[in-house]
């Protein structure tokens, strides 16, 4: 998905007063340009290193700016609290929603780590690497609303991120335990804040629907009345490493059990 790059500008009006006061002003200029300059790069620095390292963080850094959020940027940047919640439960993983290729790929460069991939949605302005990807059979393009084709606890872990936003609850009461059902050591789902911008009118056309941004207290009736049972153990594990890392999600993200 193409994004457009941040360019503001600003333009400085002369602030004249006699020819003295505009020469004073013209001549510290530069001086006071390099200060501004060097100031908003110590800015977009830490912005750089609190919004994670490596492609994801720049991109998730990019969309917060424009006021897209995406979940799914999101995971990339929770991978390593992930590993650290989990432990052996991150080395079999399947991801589930949009930009998929961009998760996997980064899941198979670590050690001892498996990955594949769902992707909900229509693929056509994908790069080689994703085009890669399906073509071998380790990101599948399938339709989410309807069973996946993977035998009970395929994978040890189930990370869901963004498309969920687009089901209605007719499709939502069947997606989500479905996921439940592949999963051996739990589900963690990455969706929006109510309030966030998600969806365009482009998005709309593509996802069939605007996203509908549930608040945690939904989600958690939610829960119960599908019997999923929250994973409180890894929850529990994710906030403390997330604390030491000084991790904030611009994400809710939810820790769920498998089924039994």
């Amino acid at each position: 998905m193409s994004r457009r790059p941040v360019n503001p500008s600003r333009r400085y009006g002369d602030a004249g007063g006699g020819a003295a006061l505009f020469s004073l002003s013209k001549s510290r200029s530069p001086p006071l340009l390099s200060i501004v300059l060097i100031v908003l790069g110590a800015l977009l620095i830490v912005a750089y290193f609190h919004s994670g390292s490596g492609s994801g963080g720049i991109r998730s850094l990019v969309s917060r700016v424009e006021g897209d959020f995406s979940c799914t940027f999101e995971v990339l940047r929770a991978l390593p609290i992930l590993k650290k919640a989990y432990g052996g439960g991150i080395h079999k993983v399947l991801h589930i929603g949009p930009d998929s290729c961009s998760v996997v790929s980064n899941l198979l460069k670590e050690e001892e780590t498996e990955a594949w991939g769902v992707e909900p949605y229509d693929i056509e302005d994908a790069d080689a690497n994703c085009k890669r990807l399906v073509r071998n059979g380790i990101v599948r393009v399938a339709d989410i609303k309807f069973p996946l084709p993977y035998r009970p606890k395929s994978f040890s872990l189930v990370i869901v991120s963004d498309a969920l936003d687009y089901l209605s609850p007719r499709y939502l009461n069947k997606t989500l335990p479905d996921f439940a059902r592949v999963s051996a050591d739990g589900v963690v789902v990455f969706t929006g804040f109510p309030g966030q911008r998600k969806a365009k009118a482009a998005d709309v056309s593509k996802y069939g629907r605007a996203a509908k941004l549930r608040s945690s207290t939904w989600w958690a009736r939610y829960f119960i009345q599908t019997s999923l049972e929250e994973n409180e153990v890894a929850a529990k594990k994710f906030s403390r490493a997330a604390e030491k890392s000084s991790y904030n999600p611009s994400c809710q993200i939810f820790h769920l059990r498998s089924y039994r």
